[in-house]
């Protein structure tokens, strides 16, 4: 009789665990899927917003970066919130704050309060994509823990779709508040979502609440032993203090990580992708392709093709490697870049070069989203030491906002100053450069562990050999 009640023990409590594992994929699926709605949304509203307000170009870059200006304070703010509330209730802020900065845009009476708005978005962005993350790669088992990073990043291209479509449905009336406003409905479901999850167990014992920790990784894990494992693990972990700002200070290494993981950041934004997501109805209308609604299911192919190419990153990043996907990536992006430009310098007159040009400017997002969009991400978790981890990892992700906001405020002024085919050589230009900067300073991180690349980097090894 025991036996059989064991069992059925056993059984329930794997199934228990799959499933709050499950709920804490699509929560956290939930924070990059609102990260990617929020990209993709002002692309399609812009238009229509500018046709009601009659705002110059300069006011319109503002409106679509302002976003994030947001952002970069979200991303300070979060590493504090995350240590003194908690990743769960951090997320609850930025959810809460997401649906209210959503309404705000959405009955905005000026441009001025649209942009009011678009800052509190990017507040509760920033926040998010800080924290989300996080909280995954401590929740969940370590056997999912990979893939289940991908997923966040996978979720951020599948929102962009999902606002490029909701866009195009809205575009025959050209209703920009909606747009805007629909938003909100995902960030409360997410809110609503985050109530039912556990607060991460690493959290929970930093804090010396060592048996809520146990409980909550019960329930996680199937196994008992994983658990006793585990909560070992985190309590080696948590003695080693944090220093990061004076380890910064101190230590020459360490600030060889935290620079080469800014850098990274900054070639991310100058790639041209948020350019290209931002302004895609305006690109589209370069290439001829007058009418909103032609443009705005230009944007749709875009947000599909971007979707379909993360699968190829998630695919081939353990297999083939950080390095060579990202060389291959810049290659593919410098190229199309320089493609487009051309066929702008050319002139786009028959329906043959307006085919050409969408062809070249989808080849870039595939190119992106296979290569700079994950990889980057991946190598800034992985090439911090753990006593500095949280400190190299907040100042990448600010400087990646800092670094989108000086792209996005920038590409309209370009277009209208060094004109149209020149703008886009200029961002060829950075890819091309980017292929050189790859091959000499990052390295490849692929099998190895994160121990001996910090090992590594403390010996003062070139950048470029951390992963051997």
């Amino acid at each position: 009789m025991s036996t059989t009640h064991h069992g059925l023990t056993a059984h329930s409590r794997s199934t228990n665990s799959r499933f709050k594992i499950i709920m804490t994929c699509v929560i956290a699926a939930l924070a990059g899927l609102l990260f990617g709605l929020d990209i993709g949304v002002i692309s399609g509203a812009l238009p229509f917003i500018s046709k009601q307000f009659h705002v110059s170009d300069r006011i319109q870059e503002w409106i679509v970066s302002s976003m994030m200006v947001g952002a970069a304070l979200g991303a300070l703010l979060s590493g504090w919130m995350a240590k003194k509330i908690g990743r769960k209730f951090s997320l609850m802020i930025g959810a809460a704050l997401f649906a209210a900065a959503s309404m705000l845009c959405a009955f905005a009476a000026d441009p001025e309060w649209l942009i009011v708005g678009r800052v509190l978005l990017g507040v509760a962005v920033g926040i998010a994509s800080f924290t989300a993350p996080l909280y995954l790669s401590e929740v969940a088992p370590r056997t999912m823990r990979g893939s289940m990073i991908s997923l966040h990043q996978l979720m951020v291209t599948v929102g962009i779709l999902v606002a490029f479509l909701s866009n195009t449905a809205f575009s025959s009336t050209g209703n920009w508040r909606w747009m805007l406003g629909v938003i909100a409905l995902p960030a409360v479901a997410m809110l609503a979502g985050l109530l039912l999850l556990p607060q991460s167990p690493r959290w929970l014992m930093s804090v010396g609440r060592d048996k809520e920790a146990q409980s909550v990784l019960k329930q996680l894990r199937a196994d008992t032993k994983e658990v006793e494992v585990e909560v070992q693990e985190i309590r080696d972990q948590l003695k080693i203090s944090q220093e990061g700002w004076g380890l910064f200070r101190s230590n020459p290494n360490f600030r060889r990580s935290v620079w080469l993981g800014i850098s990274l950041q900054i070639m991310q934004q100058l790639t041209g992708i948020n350019v290209v997501m931002y302004y895609a109805p305006r690109i589209f209308g370069l290439a001829g392709y007058g009418s909103a609604h032609d443009q705005l299911w230009g944007t749709v192919i875009v947000g599909a093709v971007n979707v379909a190419a993360t699968f190829i990153a998630i695919g081939l990043v353990d297999r083939w490697g950080r390095k060579p996907i990202l060389i291959t990536g810049f290659s593919v992006m410098a190229a199309s870049l320089a493609a487009l430009g051309g066929l702008l310098h050319a002139g786009i007159s028959s329906s043959t070069s307006q085919i050409l040009a969408v062809t070249a400017l989808v080849i870039f997002i595939a190119g992106f989203a296979m290569s700079a969009g994950p990889m980057i991400w991946i190598l800034c978790a992985e090439i911090q030491p753990i006593k500095g981890r949280d400190f190299g990892i907040s100042a990448s992700t600010f400087v990646n906002w800092v670094a989108n906001t000086v792209a996005g405020a920038t590409f309209l002024t370009l277009l209208n100053t060094i004109g149209h085919a020149p703008t886009f050589w200029l961002y060829a230009a950075m890819n091309a450069f980017f292929i050189i900067v790859t091959l000499r300073f990052v390295p490849e991180t692929r099998s190895t562990s994160l121990e001996q690349i910090e090992r590594n980097l403390m010996a003062g090894k070139p950048l470029r050999e951390l992963g051997q």
